[in-house]
């Protein structure tokens, strides 16, 4: 099974979201449409990176790093 790190960003709320899934089309569907969680209080998000990893492990560390410091200044470079 294939994992996507993706980020999503809200032009209107100025936040960004980092999560990594199996199913990219469910997951941003539930983040625009179907979810009431965090992520519902920020719509529309939009797809601004992605990241494809043969195993669930590495894209777990890769999503991790994302949410370091040096991975905040590559998110906000996305934005250049």
């Amino acid at each position: 099974m294939q994992y996507i790190v993706y980020i999503l960003y809200s032009s209107s709320h100025k936040k960004h979201y980092t999560g990594y899934t199996s199913n990219l089309t469910q997951r941003l569907l539930s983040h625009n449409e179907l979810g009431y969680d965090w992520t519902s209080r920020y719509r529309p998000w939009n797809l601004i990176y992605t990241k494809e990893f043969e195993d669930k492990k590495s894209a777990m560390e890769y999503e991790k790093w994302l949410k370091t410091g040096i991975g905040r200044e590559f998110i906000k470079s996305l934005h250049k």
